[in-house]
């Protein structure tokens, strides 16, 4: 049942209720997912979730700024934690890869939002964060170069946007599967393929 009323601390209630939205994207469409549902979902009154987020879209963008935050933190993290910017390329693509293994929801909430025909600051939001993954992509890409690790006039560019599609494509076919456990062995094949694609593989 509801509770009466909401005695949790803001910062934490907040948390609880932008971790509820991703966990209901997991298992129903985004666009499906009301207020009431959500604070259902958690035991607060409808009055008391508004209380945290005065509108459903302030909410919406607390999702995209949780995600922004853990994910690319946690890519920063991945690249930071090689020396060879070619394995640290790798380990972000295989921290991406995790992340949605450990929040489903996220795809799915993401790509929802991103098939509305407006405008909005939501969409903003994820085309800043989208930005910022490919200048890290970029500075791991011009590192790579600039070892002689990556082919002759390889255009970096087309190689980060290669490295997110490939990423996407891998989300695409795990939600139709509805079945994201599995990415990480496809994702080990799949960066191999990329990287035999951009790197110069030396002989002895």
């Amino acid at each position: 049942m509801p509770h009466t009323a909401d005695r949790q601390p803001t910062q934490t209630r907040q948390a609880e209720i932008v971790a509820a939205v991703l966990a209901l994207s997991a298992s129903q469409g985004p666009g499906t997912i009301t207020t009431q549902g959500i604070a259902t979902a958690i035991g607060l009154t409808h009055g008391a979730l508004f209380k945290h987020f005065p509108t459903k879209a302030a909410l919406w963008l607390a999702v995209i700024d949780w995600v922004d935050t853990q994910l690319m933190a946690r890519l920063q993290a991945a690249a930071d934690g090689h020396d060879h910017p070619v394995a640290a390329l790798r380990a972000v693509f295989m921290a991406h890869t995790d992340f949605v293994v450990a929040h489903p929801g996220v795809p799915r909430f993401i790509f929802n939002e991103l098939q509305q025909p407006e405008d909005s600051p939501l969409k903003r939001r994820v085309s800043d964060m989208l930005a910022r993954y490919r200048q890290l992509l970029l500075w791991l890409l011009k590192q790579s170069a600039s070892l002689g690790a990556l082919r002759p006039r390889l255009d970096l560019d087309a190689a980060a946007t290669l490295f997110i599609g490939s990423l996407q494509g891998l989300v695409m076919q795990a939600m139709l599967r509805g079945d994201t456990a599995g990415m990480r062995d496809a994702a080990d094949t799949v960066f191999a393929l990329y990287r035999s694609a951009i790197i110069v593989e030396l002989t002895s």
